[in-house]
Order: C-alpha cells, then sequence, then structure tokens
C-alpha cells in the first residue's frame, strides 16, 4: 500500500508511530505537509499538486489535521476524495467534528445522550439557557476550542453572566453545558477503529482543574470499556462520518454522556495508558479498506425506484419479538435483513433462525413500501403556542447588519 500521512509535524508522536506501523506492515509511507498542496482546480479530473509537482500515486491518505489549518485541511482532503483515494476521515467527517455546535446537533438527532447544552446569542437568553440546563454551576466552552483551552467552569449564574457577556463581546460563540458534578474531573476516551473501541482509557484531572486533558496535567489509567459506553463512542463517530476517532465521555449517573468526537485523536496517552498498538489497528485498518473497498450500503442499493436500504429498531411490544427472521414474515414482504446488531455485537447476514429481541437494529433491503410500513413514526414534538414579543420588545432587522 501506498499511503500519505499529512501532517504539518513529522516528529509528533503520532506522525512517528503511524509511519513505524505502516514501515513495520511493509507498506510504503510518506509525510506530506498538507500546507504545501496546491488544490487544482483548472483540469477537466480532479489533480493534486505538492511543492509545486504533480502528486505521486496514492492508495490511502491517512489525514492528521490541526484545529488551526481546518479549511485548508478540509479542501485537501476533500481534492484527495474527488481523486478517488481513500481516506478513512473524510472532509465532511472532519468538519463535523471540528464545529462543536453542528456536531452536538448531529448527535442530538441521532438520540446520543450529552450533558445538557444550549446555545445563545442575545444576552437576555443567557439565564434562562442556564435555568435550562439545570443551573449553575455550568461549563462554558467556546465553539472552536480544543485541548481544554476555551473551556470555563463558571460556578454562579453571576460569573456565568459576565464570562458569556465578555467571550460573545469579541465576536466568540460559546456554548452553556450542564456540569456533571458525579465526573468528578474524570472523562473517557475510547479511540474508534472502524466499527470497534480498539482501546480506552480513563483521564483525571489534576489538583483543582476539573478538565481531565493530558495536555493540562491530566493523568491516565487504562479501562476495560463496558459494552454501553462502547456502542455509544462508535456510534458517535459514524454518526460525525469518522472511522478514527476519539470520543470523549463521562461517566453519569445514568450511562455515558458524548462531550467531543476528535478527528485526530493523539496517540500517546492512548498508548501510554493501554499499552496496545493502536497506530497498528489504523494502519491495519486503512490497509483492509484498500484492499477490499467498502462500499456505501444506502447508496448502491437504492438503484430502483421501488426500493432501497433503511434501519429498524424492534419496539418492545412490537410484532417481530421473539420470532426468528423467517418467522417474521420480512421475506414474505421482500425484505432482506443484512446484517443485525444487539448491545454492541453487530451479525451480518443473520440466519434466518435468528430469533429477533426487542432493541435489536437491522439494516434492512427491500421494497420501500413494505419498508415504510416497519419504520417506526417519530414521536411529534408538542406544538407549543408562538411566542408574541412584548410591546416594548422591539423586532430585529430582516437581515444581520
Amino acid at each position: 500500500m501506498q499511503l500519505a500521512i499529512l501532517s504539518l509535524a513529522p516528529n509528533a508522536y503520532s506522525t512517528k508511530r503511524l509511519v513505524a506501523a505502516a514501515n513495520e506492515r511493509g507498506h510504503k509511507v510518506q509525510v506530506l505537509n498538507t500546507l504545501r498542496f496546491a488544490v487544482d482546480l483548472a483540469h477537466e479530473l480532479p489533480e493534486l499538486q505538492y511543492r509545486g509537482k504533480p502528486l505521486a500515486d496514492f492508495d490511502a491518505v491517512l489525514p492528521r489535521i490541526g484545529a488551526s489549518i481546518t479549511f485548508y485541511g478540509i479542501s485537501v482532503v476533500r481534492q484527495f476524495e474527488q481523486m478517488g483515494i481513500y481516506t478513512p476521515n473524510s472532509a465532511e467527517g472532519i468538519a463535523n467534528s471540528r464545529d462543536k455546535l453542528r456536531s452536538s446537533q448531529m448527535l442530538s438527532s441521532h438520540a446520543v445522550a450529552m450533558p445538557g447544552t444550549m446555545f445563545v446569542r442575545d444576552r437576555a437568553d443567557v439565564l434562562p439557557a442556564i435555568d435550562a440546563v439545570g443551573g449553575a454551576p455550568v461549563v462554558i466552552k467556546l465553539l472552536e476550542g480544543t485541548q481544554g483551552i476555551g473551556v470555563i467552569l463558571a460556578p454562579d449564574k453571576k460569573v456565568a453572566e459576565a464570562v458569556i457577556e465578555t467571550l460573545q463581546s469579541t465576536r466568540q460563540n460559546v456554548l452553556i453545558q450542564k456540569f456533571i458534578a458525579e465526573s468528578r474531573g474524570k472523562d473517557i476516551r475510547a479511540f474508534v477503529v472502524g466499527d470497534r473501541v480498539v482501546g480506552a482509557m480513563r483521564r483525571s484531572a489534576s489538583g483543582n482543574e476539573f478538565r481531565s486533558n493530558v495536555h493540562r496535567g491530566g493523568s491516565t489509567e487504562a479501562i476495560e470499556l463496558p459494552d454501553e459506553y462502547a456502542k455509544v463512542a462508535v456510534q458517535s463517530a459514524q454518526i460525525m462520518g469518522l472511522r478514527v476517532a476519539g470520543v470523549d465521555m463521562l461517566e453519569s449517573d445514568f450511562g455515558p454522556l458524548v462531550m467531543e468526537v476528535n478527528s485526530s485523536p493523539g496517540l500517546q496517552g492512548i498508548e501510554g495508558a493501554t499499552e496496545l498498538d493502536i497506530a497498528g489497528s489504523i494502519i491495519d485498518y486503512v490497509a483492509n479498506h484498500v484492499s477490499f473497498p467498502g462500499l456505501d450500503v444506502r447508496q448502491r442499493l437504492s438503484v430502483s425506484a421501488d426500493y432501497g436500504a433503511a434501519e429498524l429498531t424492534i419496539p418492545v411490544d412490537g410484532p417481530l419479538v421473539n420470532k426468528s427472521i423467517d418467522e417474521s414474515g420480512l421475506r414474505d414482504s421482500d425484505i432482506v435483513v443484512l446484517s443485525l446488531t444487539r448491545a454492541s455485537q453487530v451479525i451480518p447476514n443473520p440466519r434466518g433462525t435468528r430469533v429477533l429481541e426487542a432493541g435489536d437494529e437491522l439494516l434492512c433491503f427491500g421494497k420501500l413500501e413494505s419498508l415504510r410500513n416497519l419504520v417506526t413514526e417519530r414521536k411529534r414534538r408538542r406544538i407549543r403556542p408562538a411566542i408574541q414579543p412584548l410591546p416594548d420588545e422591539p423586532l430585529g432587522p430582516e437581515t444581520d447588519t
């Protein structure tokens, strides 16, 4: 395999470990400076130049895009994708993970549990937003912050209001998030590669610091990740569009709460804590994909106007519970079960004798009309009356100036 690693820091631990793991497996690897690419849009087919010369042929590219060059780095990764070169982390996936607001909206839309979070713009909405997440203390986060920078714990409403007002006056966008006291300055980093967690560690804050980032002096320890946490981690990475990701979660009284999905997770902390070859897992995953490329199942199977793919969840009181796939009548309705997910276990091409249980998630292909009848209708949100502006509250302009 011809592999390119995009990195501004060839001597960084993560980059050196990926190079070493690729070399150990007999692959040819080059570290390329992300900022030295030129995106060539002048030809009929998408091309890239590197240091002023046409780019060599590569089978795959592994992006290590830092937050400081997100926009340009995403453009380069997108060009690689358009050239048909495989990358485990797509340009869209990296963009999703870098925008804390966008990633929170995406996770929320898939019912992934997170600490209560609000995003407001007007000063008058700050105090109601704090109440909405459960009251002070609250965590205030800059949308563009990394490695714990731009994360502030406000002990009471007045401090929170002053901090938010100050940040917004400098044109910073912030999130207001519930402080999970029971986590006690600890969180979990689950390292996801493909569809599994290849290593996990618990990070603990140092002293009175509430941020557990290793860059802020936090300590680490390897842990055996419970299935519930592993499932949430893999699901969160896949929602973002990432095949290599670090998923940070809090241990709450109600189970795992996702804080962040990192598209360029560092290797030093996780390998040091677990003593596992995480870099090798990444290289093996990329090499396997190059040897046997995956397919976008929904896109490829939806070739007929009458057929398509859908994900179905078996409800507790559903008619399919405790029936085998053969007994379910799915095949008679022209529906084929491609895979079954139960807890953190994925069962591809399940046998017809497999008995279905409540909570099973099925990936199916079949007649769209039949699939629509099986998809559980989303609960409609309660429609609230429109809030009328107070008589002395002026309406804003139609356009933002």
